[in-house]
């Protein structure tokens, strides 16, 4: 390995450590802002899902952690990573990132302040983190009930959303288009807590309400079918939807079983998959 590469791998794990101190999980990245490790079982004829349970590194945000031995091992096994990825949604920060990309041809900064103006709400000052294209990244802290999926330009053209299951080149990270920085004057500030009308913007959208029961049109079947299809990294993100959509139909209640059944069949875990119905319960109105 070259010296560069040693000495950028070096600083990455030395601002990788710096952030776990602040409470952010982190992993390494390579070069290419993929995750530096790669899945233990990528060779697997059929694998079945697993977060890390199987107890060897590479499963991406799975291997995410605050502990310093953690990461010191981590880095260890990828002695070729020059920067560190931070998980979104995780405690304590509950992290949202807001990417302002530049390479669509899009204003997305200023696409951000007309939904702004549009929603009524304000960006707080916060976290914001330079990309080498010249994007920023904005860090917002979200409710712990509430799971806040990833998304690329549904928001607006050019505007990508880091949530649940993604994660955030961390700042002094470099890649093979440049070095990520913060801004300045921002390096030292708690993350802002995400303004309830851009969260509610940053969720699934909503369905027009029809109350009908479960039985009558197959709708509840059809949203315990999307959550029994869900991938891994989405087991979370499926749930809460579906909920959402339940509850806003007029059958949730009548519902709250079998996703949690189809839940529990995805490798949730029954709390997991309750507190997250009740998430979508009070995120729609309803009581859980």
């Amino acid at each position: 390995m070259a010296t560069t590469d040693r000495q950028a791998t070096t600083l990455a794990l030395a601002h990788a450590l710096s952030a776990a101190e602040r409470g952010l999980a982190v992993i390494p990245l390579s070069r290419t802002k993929l995750p530096a490790l790669r899945s233990p079982h990528r060779d697997d004829p059929d694998p079945a899902p697993c977060h890390g349970e199987c107890g060897r590194f590479g499963h991406g945000v799975y291997d995410a952690s605050t502990d310093p031995v953690r990461i010191r091992e981590l880095f260890a096994a990828a002695p070729w990573a020059t920067g560190y990825g931070i998980a979104c949604g995780l405690p304590p920060h509950h992290l949202i990132g807001i990417d302002l990309d530049t390479k669509s041809g899009t204003d997305s900064s200023a696409a951000l302040r007309e939904l702004a103006l549009r929603h009524l709400f304000t960006i707080p000052p916060t976290v914001v983190v330079l990309t080498p294209s010249g994007g920023r990244h904005l860090w917002l802290t979200g409710p712990p009930e509430v799971v806040v999926p990833n998304s690329a330009g549904r928001l607006a053209p050019g505007i990508d959303i880091r949530g649940a299951g993604g994660y955030l080149v961390g700042p002094g990270s470099r890649t093979d288009h440049g070095v990520y920085s913060t801004a300045p004057g921002t390096a030292h500030i708690v993350p802002a807590r995400c303004p309830r009308a851009l969260l509610r913007l940053l969720l699934p959208p909503p369905r027009t309400h029809h109350p009908a029961p479960p039985s009558a049109d197959g709708h509840g079947q059809g949203l315990v079918q999307f959550v029994l299809a869900a991938h891994e990294g989405q087991r979370n993100t499926r749930l809460f939807w579906a909920a959402c959509r339940a509850y806003e139909d007029g059958i949730g209640p009548a519902l709250v079983d079998p996703l949690v059944e189809a839940a529990l069949n995805t490798g949730l875990t029954e709390r997991e998959a309750r507190a997250t119905i009740a998430s979508a319960a009070r995120m729609t109105g309803h009581r859980p």
